[in-house]
């Protein structure tokens, strides 16, 4: 058995510059699953802060918090189940954010038009975040494999980046 040691070191014998430096922003895509509870939003929004710092994304940080607790406080609002799955991923000059919860779509149409509308409204300061980024969100799509609803945001790094900022440019 041979052991590739090159490619992923152990913090224990990493330097300590290679262990500070920031990884590329293309490099970032990272899940993550959370319990459905009011404190989860909380996390997902902390653990989001952390990983956008190690990829050197920190200047679009205030936009993708907000959305991504946006996102995980609907989930834990409309999910029966008790876990909600988050997933960050930086392609194209975006960051794109993806949040499944346990909510199973409805059998009858007219409840699940009814269902999407209370989503919509409850993400109203989500819209927001996303217009003045000038990005693109949504809810269904892909589903997931065990049933469940999935919301998703995609923000240009230029727009996240000038977020709350007047005359802000990313570089």
């Amino acid at each position: 058995m041979h052991l590739d040691t090159g490619s992923c070191q152990s913090p224990t014998s990493a330097t300590a510059d290679a262990l500070s430096a920031p990884t590329r922003p293309e490099s970032l895509s990272c899940s993550f699953t959370l319990p459905a509870t009011p404190r989860s939003p909380g996390i997902a929004r902390a653990a989001t802060r952390m990983v956008l710092r190690a990829h050197d994304l920190a200047e679009v940080t205030d936009a993708v918090v907000q959305v991504v607790g946006e996102l995980a406080a609907c989930a834990c609002l409309f999910s029966p189940r008790t876990e909600l799955y988050v997933s960050l991923r930086y392609r194209y000059d975006a960051l794109r954010v993806t949040l499944y919860d346990g909510h199973p779509p409805h059998t009858d149409a007219r409840l699940g038009a009814i269902c999407v509308l209370s989503r919509r409204v409850s993400l109203r300061v989500l819209d927001g975040v996303v217009r003045d980024c000038r990005g693109d969100w949504g809810i269904g799509g892909d589903r997931e494999p065990c049933g469940g609803t999935r919301m998703w945001a995609v923000l240009p790094r230029a727009g996240a980046c000038g977020y709350l900022r007047e005359g802000s440019i990313c570089e």
